[in-house]
């Protein structure tokens, strides 16, 4: 069975997603990165769209009469501002040291409304978050922690001079939903993805401790912050993202953001929490 064809593999939630978007994608500018080995960008050509591929490695890409660049994300797309109508990053934000670039790279590239689709496992879920409290690992009695021998997943100096690093940069939905405002996203939609019959067992007895503990939390917080709607507002969404029973359960994350901003007018408008340099 193919990948893409495959409930258990991110791909087919991500085919069941362009499908589902056919009309709407229809002539419309797509970026895939990284692209791999190019399943993804042949959807977006079956159903109407024009794939843009991207990838570290563009050797690897299989499909024919699609054209696949070479791109670094922290030197930047090739492609001018403003160029596409969607983006999708499929598991790679986990491979980037310097995510936030990469989204504000993203955000670039992007038109106003477009969408950016992040798919990568989800370290939210309860599997990973007690993976981490006993063994700062990926999977608990299965994976070591990230280190330097199993960790580094490419290294041929004959096809690239870059260094392919693996999961040492997981993240949640609560960083990537920060970094994603930060750049200049809102979170459209979540969309479920296989759930992991782990994470399931451990929901029945955690789950009553995890929503006391956040609503204690934002209930403080929020109190505190009375006059002023718009944090509380955030606070109200962050709330909500850490009792999400499908985030608490789901294999990865699909996360479904659009541009509301250039991340240039977010940076300006931006207030410090604390005394700035130079003033008294």
């Amino acid at each position: 069975m193919n990948y893409e064809d495959n409930p258990k593999s991110i791909k087919y939630y991500v085919k069941k997603y362009l499908l589902r978007h056919k009309a709407e994608i229809k002539n419309k500018t797509i970026v895939d990165i990284p692209a791999g080995n190019g399943i993804t960008s042949k959807i977006i050509a079956d159903c109407g769209g024009i794939p843009l591929a991207f990838d570290l490695f563009p050797e690897y890409f299989r499909i024919e009469n699609i054209k696949c660049e070479q791109a670094d994300v922290r030197q930047g797309i090739p492609l001018p501002d403003k160029t596409a109508d969607y983006l999708i990053c499929q598991e790679g934000i986990e491979h980037f040291a310097d995510q936030l670039s990469a989204i504000k790279e993203f955000n670039r590239i992007l038109k106003k409304q477009g969408i950016l689709l992040i798919t990568t496992p989800n370290y939210s879920n309860l599997r990973s978050k007690i993976s981490y409290l006993l063994s700062e690992s990926e999977r608990f009695n299965s994976s070591m922690p990230p280190n330097e021998f199993d960790s580094v997943w490419m290294t041929d100096q004959n096809v690239n001079k870059e260094i392919y690093l693996g999961h040492i940069f997981l993240l949640g939905i609560q960083k990537l939903r920060v970094m994603a405002s930060l750049s200049g996203f809102r979170i459209k939609k979540i969309h479920p993805t296989r759930i992991k019959t782990t994470s399931l067992f451990m929901l029945f007895f955690l789950y009553p401790f995890i929503l006391l503990s956040n609503y204690y939390t934002f209930t403080k917080n929020y109190r505190k912050h009375k006059n002023n709607k718009n944090r509380q507002n955030i606070y109200r969404e962050i709330f909500r993202l850490s009792i999400n029973i499908r985030l608490l359960i789901d294999s990865h994350l699909m996360v479904e953001f659009e541009k509301k901003s250039d991340y240039q007018d977010v940076y300006a408008n931006l207030k410090s929490q604390f005394t700035e340099f130079g003033t008294t």
